[in-house]
């Protein structure tokens, strides 16, 4: 049972693609193209009673030094039209999707999330989120023309034509009244707006989903991202793992809630986690090792140091200490990978002082600051840590992101999800329906207003 006097843990699953190196690689993985492996993590996580599965998703194979970067994951299907496929293979486990604002039309997505949402009684979610480089924008016909700031307010603007569209349908709009003759009543999904990016009117082909409007996430760490956070979505993505770092923006991030008419628990901050499970402490940690130099292998490791440098080091051992030749600070060499496109040159300050501090090579530095697991340890000790950091409001859950697809969650959801039960801190059945019921959320009213970018004071990030 439940602890009603206890803080609830939220937990979601990611399938590994985005940011994740060489998961495919690992004999024990399976397809990350087939649908299989999709509805067997899905099944995996609802079984664990989890609130969520999240699918996130970039529109442009990255490529490093002009040809493919084969490390990362390529061949992956479309987001939405897999989690439609899966809500016909689950029943409450809610399904999220990282859909583009940049390179994509309010209406069309408007309808496929409403769609989904219909299809799944419910369990919609949608992580908005913007291109920020011309060299995806090479895939779409509006190509690289929007400056990066344009773009923010492109999807704060849409956001909320998207909003305008869900509620352009009323809750009884549907009369299916064979008697009297009427389908919908009449009126029903008219819309029209006009603003700096979309000037579109007409009807609304969906009906009102049953969630009001799908949950909406988003992965914003600036100050304009945080405020919009506050103001307009349901979760929020942290990248913050550390306790220390994880309260300071949890503190924050709540803290601007009540200036938008919001109580605390309208807003869910929820990092991303890796766990290793074993029968002991030291046998996780060993596994735990195991896969980290496993994910960052000796071309891993190059290539990374190769996306800060801006410069060719293949002539480098990647065993041996860094190149003592400064970075370019111009220059592209892993193209399309976010994490790497900004403060290239504070980035290698830290890496170099970190590698002369520790003694640590190139690979040994790269996996210091993008390998290493979240939770590791035996199912107790894991079972307390979650439950420490979201008691000491580091976070109100995880998405926890498997090393292996599809079978790298089983451990969590028989050993550690038990542990968390037993001590009140994890729901014990799913008490309702939808994922607004998962999470604590109200279902969606239609809005009094729209906000236009500028009403908005902050855009996402």
């Amino acid at each position: 049972m439940t602890d009603p006097a206890r803080k609830q843990v939220i937990l979601a699953a990611q399938l590994p693609g985005i940011h994740n190196v060489t998961v495919w690689s690992d004999p024990r993985s399976r397809s990350q193209i087939a649908f299989e492996s999709f509805a067997a993590l899905a099944r995996t996580a609802e079984r664990g009673l989890f609130d969520f599965f999240f699918l996130a998703e970039g529109l442009r194979l990255r490529e490093h030094k002009d040809a493919f970067y084969e490390f990362d994951v390529a061949g992956r299907p479309e987001n939405l039209t897999v989690l439609a496929a899966l809500a016909a293979v689950t029943r409450r486990l809610g399904l999220a999707a990282t859909v583009n604002a940049t390179f994509n039309e309010p209406y069309e997505v408007a309808r496929r999330l409403a769609t989904l949402d219909h299809l799944s009684a419910g369990r919609a979610a949608w992580n908005v989120v913007t291109s920020f480089d011309g060299f995806t924008g090479e895939n779409f016909r509006r190509g690289g023309f929007l400056q990066e700031a344009d773009r923010y307010t492109r999807a704060a603007e849409f956001l909320a034509v998207t909003r305008q569209l869900w509620d352009s349908w009323a809750d009884d709009a549907l009369l299916d009244d064979p008697a009297g003759g009427h389908f919908v009543r009449p009126g029903a999904g008219r819309f029209a707006h006009r603003g700096a990016h979309f000037d579109i009117s007409g009807r609304f082909a969906s009906p009102r989903a049953p969630q009001g409007h799908p949950v909406v996430i988003q992965a914003g760490e600036s100050d304009a991202g945080r405020e919009f956070a506050a103001s307009d979505a349901d979760v929020i993505f942290s990248k913050y793992n550390r306790l220390d770092e994880a309260r300071a923006f949890y503190r924050d991030v709540k803290g601007r809630l009540a200036r938008h008419g919001r109580s605390h628990d309208e807003l869910k901050v929820l990092p991303t986690a890796t766990v290793v499970v074993a029968d002991t402490d030291a046998e996780a940690a060993a596994y735990a090792d195991e896969i980290t130099r496993a994910q960052v292998g000796p071309q891993t490791a190059l290539a990374h140091l190769e996306a800060v440098w801006g410069r060719d080091l293949s002539a480098y051992d990647p065993e041996g200490p860094l190149p003592e030749v400064e970075p370019d600070p111009e220059a592209l060499v892993l193209r399309g990978h976010s994490v790497f496109r900004t403060g290239r040159l504070e980035t290698a300050r830290r890496w170099r002082a970190l590698a002369e501090e520790r003694g640590l090579s190139i690979r040994g530095l790269v996996t210091e600051v993008h390998g290493g697991q979240t939770f590791v340890g035996s199912p107790r000790t894991v079972a307390d840590a979650i439950d420490h950091f979201v008691s000491s409001d580091g976070a109100d859950g995880f998405v926890l992101v498997p090393h292996l697809t599809p079978d790298g969650l089983d451990d969590v959801v028989d050993r550690v999800v038990p542990l968390l039960q037993e001590r009140g801190a994890f729901r014990t059945e799913y008490t309702g329906t939808t994922l607004r019921d998962h999470l604590g959320l109200g279902p969606a009213r239609p809005r009094t207003h729209v906000r236009t970018p500028s009403q908005e004071g902050g855009t996402p990030r």
